[in-house]
This record gives structure tokens, C-alpha cells and sequence, in this order.
């Protein structure tokens, strides 16, 4: 087991203080604090005594690894761990598929855009499924939303410039089509754009004002967050989201997950988000960023989303996340239940989020994280001081 010093990101959208205090640095930071990541993706390493954790893994894969992880993924660690802390939202997103991956690597590759070029969408050939576990109350906006739901919302944000839409909606008789709607609303030239928003605007400030005792809550929280939205992001299509997509809020300990092709959004929240080895991301708006909505069409998935809610399965001292991927598994364990046993075949990344874990020699505060290499035999954590709340996650493959 070593310490692995994480790298921050400092995205414009991240927190000046849910991180600081999360790992007990000054607050407010001088920058935003969007993400730290703890992995070895080359775009930003993690490190050990100053040396990047993909380095080590290249050095020496069969004792970073282990043969069952190299049998499948190659000599490459397969996940990545990340907090992530926004401030107000990210960009409108989805991710590719690993065929998809694969197949727009290699084009980009032949094209000669470079992998820092701001036009790319392609970092590696990755797919990148990803959980996001709440540490604070979390906001997201996450998959379609059902159809009858969305045409719900249609008939409350009734305008004539609105309307005109509703005929592409999705229904069960085969009429409209989500691809088309979607493709349609993000792509409007810009005196159109500007209509429809003002329109559904107007409805929302009307809705939001009524409350909830003229709409359902639901229908209130999407006529909010599209005018948050439109407010951060005047002018973005990507407003259009707060109705397309279902909305929901994690509470700590919660957690959502997201697959190939499903459009989503964070809106605010610090939580822990584990994912492939990945950092492709194909943009729709709410973001200064490169958009290419060609593109993410092309890798969307269409189809409705009941729920983006990841289920738990116990497990000693904690909770498992049960995901529909091999490359994770990620599990949460209050350490004053008892100590914590890891003996994965395999490496594992522990992420220590509240307290301070210690394994008789090396302890991790809140924030801090260490690699424990397949190589190693079984590490056992237990809280450095007795009695107090320590809280671990453990990812592995």
C-alpha cells in the first residue's frame, strides 16, 4: 500500500470550498477545485513519491496488475477514481461506447488532430461508464426522461413558439422521435433559438412562481433549473435540458449511474465518481468548450431512462454499488462499524472521505487516497483515532 497524491483539476465550474473542506486546505480557494483525480489516465496521473501511477504500472505490469487484469484489459489500469466538486453546472454530455471509443480515436488519430487540441472529442480509445456517489446533496440531470413526462412538460410550458415542437415528441402510436426533437432544439439558428428560449422561459418564471400549488413538484423543479440554466448559460440550447432529461437529487451515501450514450449533466454537489480509464466527452452545450452535436448524437442513446439510481448490496462493514460493467466495482464502508479488510485479486485504489484510516503505519485523511498494487497481500484499515466516523470507498475491477 502507498499514498497517491492526487491532481486537481480547476475547471471554471468547480468550488472554491467543497474540496477545501473536504481535505481541511484553506477556504475559499484561490480557484475553483473541480476534480481530483486519482488514477493513471495520462492526461493527469496520480503519483506516488513523485512518480506517475502509469509510469509505475508500465514499469512493472504483471505486479501492478495482476494476470487476470492484463488477460482483459490489456496493461492498463481500468478505472478511474475521481471527487469532483461543482459549483454550478457542467457541460451537457454523454460518452461513447468502446466500439464508438475505438472507432473515433483512430479517426481523429488519422485526421492529425492533436490529443491537447481543443477540437478533439477523443482523448484514448476508452469507453467511459461512470458512478457518481453523493458526499453532500448532489444534483444531476440524467438520461431522457420518460415520454409521458415529457409531454407532461410540453403541455405545462404551452406557448405557440414552443408547441410547434410538441409533434416531434416520442409516443407509443410511433409518432415523433426523441433523435429529431433533440437534434432539432440543439441545432435552432439563432433568432429561432432565441424565440423558443425567451417563450419557454416566460412559462418557467410563471411555473416557478406558481409553485406547486398550480404544478406537480416535479414540474416546478424543471421550470427552476431551466431557469438557473438559462441564466448561468444565456443563449445555450442546452437549457432545454431541464426538460428532457430526468432530474434528480442524491443524498449522501446515494448514487446514479451512467452507461454509454446516456445525455447527462451535474449540477452541484461534491461527491465520488469512478469510471472506465477514460476522458472522452462529447459536448452538447452549457459549456464554453468544444461542442460537436454531430457527434454526440451519433453516440446518444435514445431511449427513455426510469431511473439513473445505481442499488446496494451489503457487504461487511458497507454497501456495494451493483453496476452492469467488469471494469469497477466501487464500495462504500463506515470504518467505525469495524476495520475494513482488502484482499482483491487485483490492484484497488481506497479513497478515505471522512475521518482518518490508518493501517498501523500509514494512515489517509479525509481526501487522501493509496494504491494497493496486486502484487500486495491484504490491507487492513481501521479509524487512526477509535470511535471517530471514517468513511472508505474501494474501487476496484
Amino acid at each position: 500500500m502507498e499514498r497517491l497524491d492526487g491532481v486537481l483539476r480547476p475547471y471554471p465550474w468547480g468550488s472554491r470550498t467543497l474540496l477545501a473542506q473536504l481535505r481541511g486546505t484553506p477556504s475559499p480557494s484561490e480557484k475553483p477545485e473541480a476534480e481530483l483525480w486519482f488514477g493513471a489516465h495520462p492526461a493527469a496521473p496520480a503519483t506516488i513519491d513523485g512518480r506517475g501511477l502509469d509510469e509505475i504500472i508500465a514499469e512493472d505490469p504483471q505486479a501492478a496488475l495482476g494476470d487476470r487484469v492484463i488477460a482483459h484489459y490489456g496493461e492498463q489500469l481500468p478505472f478511474l477514481v475521481k471527487l469532483l466538486a461543482a459549483d454550478s453546472p457542467l457541460s451537457i454530455q454523454a460518452h461513447p461506447s468502446r466500439e464508438q471509443a475505438v472507432a473515433g480515436f483512430e479517426r481523429e488519430n488519422a485526421e492529425g488532430i492533436s490529443l491537447n487540441s481543443p477540437q478533439r472529442n477523443y482523448k484514448d480509445s476508452n469507453p467511459k461508464p461512470e458512478l457518481i456517489v453523493a458526499l453532500t446533496t448532489f444534483r444531476a440531470m440524467a438520461g431522457f426522461r420518460p415520454v409521458e413526462q415529457m409531454t407532461e412538460l410540453f403541455e405545462a410550458f404551452s406557448s405557440p413558439a414552443w408547441d410547434r415542437y410538441a409533434a416531434l415528441l416520442p409516443a407509443a402510436g410511433g409518432a415523433g422521435d426523441m433523435r429529431v426533437l433533440f437534434t432539432t432544439l440543439v441545432s435552432l439558428p439563432r433568432p429561432a433559438l432565441t424565440e423558443v428560449l425567451d417563450a419557454v422561459g416566460h412559462s418557467a418564471r410563471t411555473i416557478a412562481d406558481g409553485g406547486t400549488a398550480a404544478h406537480p413538484a416535479w414540474v416546478v423543479e424543471a421550470a427552476e433549473v431551466f431557469l438557473e440554466l438559462a441564466q448561468r448559460y444565456p443563449g445555450d440550447a442546452g437549457a432545454f435540458a431541464a426538460l428532457l432529461l430526468n432530474i434528480v437529487t442524491l443524498k449522501p451515501g446515494e448514487a446514479a449511474f451512467l452507461g454509454a450514450g446516456q445525455l447527462h449533466a451535474y449540477l452541484s454537489g461534491l461527491g465520488v465518481e469512478v469510471m472506465e480509464n477514460s476522458d472522452n466527452v462529447l459536448r452538447g452545450g452549457l459549456t464554453t468548450k468544444h461542442v460537436d452535436v454531430p457527434e454526440l448524437v451519433r453516440v446518444l442513446d435514445f431511449s427513455s431512462l426510469e431511473s439513473p439510481r445505481a442499488d446496494t448490496e451489503e457487504v461487511a462493514g458497507g454497501k456495494r454499488f451493483v453496476l452492469p460493467v467488469e471494469s469497477f466495482t466501487v464500495s462504500m464502508h463506515e470504518l467505525d462499524q469495524g476495520e475494513l479488510r482488502i484482499d482483491e485479486d487485483g490492484p484497488a485504489i481506497a479513497l478515505c472521505t471522512a475521518g482518518t484510516a490508518t493501517d498501523g503505519t500509514m494512515s489517509i485523511a479525509a481526501g487522501e487516497a493509496v494504491w494497493i498494487p496486486a502484487s500486495d497481500g491484504a490491507v487492513t484499515l481501521r479509524p487512526a483515532t477509535d470511535g471517530e466516523p471514517t468513511q472508505v470507498f474501494v474501487a476496484t475491477v
